[in-house]
């Protein structure tokens, strides 16, 4: 006995979408709506909320050593 496929939102436009194998975005609808999301994140409108730390130091840039060497 097959269970009944799962069927989730598309996160970027809503529509229905079955949880198979067969669905080759998922969990988007399309190809499209998947580049959508994927440029909402390079453009930094999707963000990872973090704490700051005022009493950490700022990490050292490409080719600084931290005692600044």
């Amino acid at each position: 006995m097959n269970p009944k496929p799962r069927a989730v939102n598309c996160p970027t436009c809503g529509k229905p979408v079955l949880w198979t194998p067969d669905s080759a975005w998922r969990p988007f609808c399309s190809n499209r709506c998947k580049m959508i999301d994927l440029g909402a994140w390079a453009t930094e409108r999707y963000r990872v909320p973090a704490i700051e730390d005022a009493d950490q130091p700022e990490s050292a840039g490409p080719g600084e050593s931290e005692d600044g060497a």
